[in-house]
């Protein structure tokens, strides 16, 4: 079995005559979009078994879940410094104590 790693906008192909592309993720759902000659048919694994057909044995179980990460700007740096700044300020509180350290744990500080 080939097992591919792609990245939006990357596609493959099978045969001459099949070309698959990756669009798009959203969550937890990739989107591709499947270029194939009519008469080859084309079915969701669910819908195969829905309808009576088997799981081919080379299909792996799910995967486990997918956590995705946030993704990195100026714009959260920034609120992560205000928000560091904001606590500096708030002196040494057991509140700001606790949510210094949560916010520790969330994003460490560089050394």
């Amino acid at each position: 079995m080939l097992h591919i790693s792609m990245r939006i906008g990357d596609y493959f192909t099978v045969g001459n005559d099949t070309v698959i592309q990756f669009d798009d993720l959203v969550g937890e759902r990739a989107r591709i979009t499947i270029n194939a000659p009519r008469e080859i048919p084309i079915l969701r694994g669910e819908v195969l078994e829905r309808g009576g057909g088997t799981r081919p044995g080379c299909v792996m179980g799910k995967a486990p879940h997918y956590v995705r990460q946030l993704q990195w700007n100026g714009a959260k740096k920034k609120a992560l410094l205000e928000m560091r700044q904001t606590l500096e300020q708030m002196g040494d509180s057991p509140e700001a104590r606790l949510l210094r350290q949560k916010l520790d744990f969330i994003f460490p500080q560089q050394a």
